[in-house]
């Protein structure tokens, strides 16, 4: 088992994706699984459940002062592509409420080939290749 992790002067892999620190109080929510954890430091023991996770932000959207958005990608370790957006509020220059919807690869459905075309996602775009991920 994997030891909780504690944030080094406030970072954690979820302040690195955001560029900003967050609050100690602050809220993370997962919509897709009906979570959310409160307080830096529960944040920084989850990611500690994830030892081999490998990530890299891909575009990073500061709207006025006090909304984040960040389209990121990240690895778990299996080689599987996980494309994610994260939308953050800020205040005091800190991030207070953090929402991350995660895509898992999939492939497209049979009835939309011929409607779409592929999307060029160069490996050191905005949507990183397992090539171009760090751990953080």
């Amino acid at each position: 088992m994997t030891e909780p992790r504690t944030e080094a002067d406030g970072r954690t892999r979820l302040s690195y994706i955001l560029g900003v620190p967050l609050a100690p109080d602050v809220q993370r929510q997962w919509p897709q699984m009906g979570e959310v954890v409160h307080t830096s430091e529960l944040v920084a023991d989850i990611e500690a459940g994830f030892p081999d996770l490998r990530l890299e932000v891909g575009r990073r959207l500061r709207l006025d002062d006090d909304v984040i958005v960040v389209e990121w990608t990240c690895d778990y370790g299996d080689g599987r592509l996980y494309r994610n957006v994260t939308i953050a509020e800020i205040s005091d220059g800190l991030a207070v409420l953090v929402t991350d919807y995660w895509g898992e690869p999939t492939a497209t459905p049979g009835w939309r080939r011929g409607r779409t075309a592929r999307l060029d996602m160069p490996g050191d775009g905005i949507w990183k290749d397992g090539a171009h991920l760090s751990r953080h």
